[in-house]
């Protein structure tokens, strides 16, 4: 399964977000996107798009006048990568079904390996739901490994 353009950019905004909020000489102070898109690389005109869903899903709120830009509209912790990759309507699911049909193949039929896609797609949503931006930023992605026996 692979994230289209839109999810991994949004995540990579939000989490320069984050990264400004937590530390640094702009420690609480609003970024414009026009700082996003030069730090990450990314168009502004993109940025807007992305940025218009994020806030009407209400997970950056946008400050006016002088000092102007986007916050967080809530702490890193409590903003999980899953709910910024569906607030720009990223799909989360691994099989080639369209909508809320049965299946995948001609006549509504499932394919195969259809339950296991499935199954995949849950795995990387839970996955994604467990992950904040604050653990985005703190490196804290992958479980603590298992020692060798």
């Amino acid at each position: 399964m692979q994230l289209s353009t839109k999810g991994r950019y949004a995540v990579m905004a939000m989490t320069e977000l984050a990264s400004t909020e937590r530390v640094g000489p702009t420690t609480g102070r609003a970024l414009t996107l026009a700082t996003i898109a030069e730090r990450q690389q990314i168009s502004r005109p993109y940025l807007e798009q992305l940025f218009a869903r994020l806030r009407r899903e209400g997970l950056v709120r946008s400050v006016r006048g002088p000092g102007g830009g986007y916050r967080l509209a809530r702490p890193a912790e409590q903003l999980s990568v899953a709910q910024v990759v569906t607030a720009v309507d990223e799909p989360l699911r691994a099989t080639r079904c369209v909508g809320d049909g049965p299946g995948c193949m001609s006549g509504g039929a499932r394919c195969l390996t259809h339950d296991l896609w499935v199954e995949t797609g849950k795995q990387i949503q839970t996955y994604l739901e467990g992950i904040s931006l604050a653990d985005v930023l703190a490196g804290r992605l992958r479980p603590e490994q298992a020692p060798l026996q």
